[in-house]
């Protein structure tokens, strides 16, 4: 009996000591959730602002001449975001098993736990700039341009809710217009594919700063849920694990005093 109050006191220390830690994961995601959601809404709105300038150009007869509009054979490339660490629920490993829908595709991992997996060197998600972000779009646009590859997108993860992140796949080369050119009564200079050409590096830039703003937004919401969850279980587990003890002590209690007595008896 001895031996099993022993083994319950170790467990149940070490459950408490795993308490303390998602506490404190818990404690950290949320301190940052506020920035990570400010940061999200502003690259959300700068997105769409670059998006809406772009989608105006492709949709100019003159510019389905650009090369980012033409439809060209060649590798796929998929920028994959993922996080830091782990201890998130399902966030990494649902942005994964996306990438492994695309199994010919070239693979540029952005996110300490992406770059592990594919064996890159590390870019990390949560300090990923804007400067960087303009530096690999620049590369991209220039391989591009150039017939290195054929289709550009992005595995990020969207924001829903604070319980609910969906991975997703964006888009970004080639440019699609619409079906129908149409004028839109706006002036270019010098012209419109020199602005579209122009323009499109940054739209890449701010399409890729975006993405990662919102995965590390979902990424903080998915350990925060998770370290919750983790919470509650560990608590629950401390919870019984003392009621075997106080029951595996009271039974050692029990049998010292039939032993006293049956010893003081005889």
């Amino acid at each position: 009996m001895g031996a099993d109050i022993k083994a319950l006191r170790i467990r149940i220390r070490s459950v408490d000591s795993t308490l303390h830690t998602t506490k404190a994961m818990g404690l950290v995601a949320s301190s940052k959730i506020r920035r990570a959601t400010d940061a999200m809404m502003k690259g959300r709105q700068y997105a769409a602002a670059v998006t809406d300038i772009v989608n105006t150009l492709a949709a100019c007869p003159e510019c389905r001449k650009s090369p980012y509009m033409q439809v060209r054979e060649g590798e796929t490339r998929l920028i994959v975001i993922a996080g830091d660490r782990g201890m998130a629920g399902g966030y990494n490993a649902n942005v994964f098993r996306t990438a492994a829908l695309y199994p010919d595709a070239v693979f540029l991992p952005i996110g300490k736990r992406a770059c592990d997996r594919w064996a890159a060197p590390v870019r990390s998600s949560e300090r990923f700039s804007a400067a960087d972000a303009r530096q690999m779009a620049e590369e991209l646009c220039r391989d591009y341009r150039e017939g290195k590859f054929g289709k550009l997108g992005i595995i990020s993860s969207e924001y829903v809710s604070m319980l609910t992140q969906n991975p997703k796949v964006t888009w970004l080369l080639p440019l699609t217009g619409p079906e129908q050119t149409k004028e839109h009564g706006i002036l270019f200079e010098p012209d419109e594919q020199t602005v579209l050409t122009a323009a499109v590096p940054e739209y890449v830039a701010g399409m890729i700063s975006a993405a990662i703003r919102e995965s590390f937004a979902c990424e903080v919401a998915a350990r925060r849920t998770a370290m919750d969850a983790a919470g509650k279980n560990a608590q629950q587990m401390i919870d019984d694990l003392l009621l075997q003890y106080n029951q595996a002590r009271q039974s050692a209690i029990t049998q010292e005093i039939t032993e006293i007595v049956a010893g003081s008896g005889s």
